[in-house]
């Protein structure tokens, strides 16, 4: 998970180095309080009960902000956390080492048309702001497919991010809708940023 600022992979910012890592998390980090109410908000729409045993994914999940608000939230959950920065994967495995018997890690390239290779498939995807870093909409319709493809039927995809970026939410919901989901819905809009919640058919369709 990035900043509102900053991105998952933007060229002056290196995300494979380890003390740029540790300095841009010491400053993200700053954030916390506001962001978590907007992931409790987030999950809380996730159409699943408290203690169901689900697989989700977390795309472009950083440091683990998301996915311990996950393995918080649904207690026997299981989560796989992707990123393409090892030093940012390095660092959510030491922040969620509670954890670990429910967490995985994948590291993978958004960019790259095959970064799903050999994960899934999942009850339900997350991610907050991450996706709109790849700022090409050729390539975030491409992520999005990704997403329902790794998706079981009827599974959910929610999203917290900075929608106003990439042409807005209701050009989103659409490009969402068209990468494979039955449904979009935008669950909450305030400035630049949203929460959109999207459903695969129960058909896998």
């Amino acid at each position: 998970m990035s900043s509102e600022d900053d991105g998952i992979r933007v060229d002056h910012h290196d995300w494979h180095s380890r003390s740029y890592v540790d300095e841009w998390i010491a400053r993200d980090v700053t954030r916390d309080e506001e962001r978590r109410l907007r992931l409790r908000r987030m999950l809380a729409a996730a159409p699943a009960a408290w203690d169901a045993e689900i697989e989700v994914l977390d795309v472009g999940g950083g440091y683990g902000v998301v996915t311990e608000e996950v393995l918080r939230t649904f207690p026997r959950a299981v989560v796989t956390l992707q990123d393409y920065s090892q030093p940012m994967l390095d660092r959510a495995r030491d922040r969620l080492s509670d954890y670990r018997a429910r967490v995985k890690f994948a590291v993978g390239d958004l960019r790259d048309p095959d970064w799903t290779e050999g994960i899934g498939p999942f009850d339900l995807a997350v991610s907050a702001i991450a996706i709109h870093n790849l700022r090409d909409l050729g390539q975030i319709a491409a992520c999005y497919r990704g997403i329902a493809d790794v998706l079981r039927p009827g599974g959910a995809f929610l999203d917290y991010d900075l929608f106003d970026l990439i042409g807005g939410v209701e050009a989103q919901m659409q490009t969402i809708k068209a990468a494979g989901f039955a449904s979009a819905d935008c669950l909450w809009h305030e400035g630049r940023l949203a929460i959109v919640r999207a459903t695969r058919s129960r058909a896998g369709g």
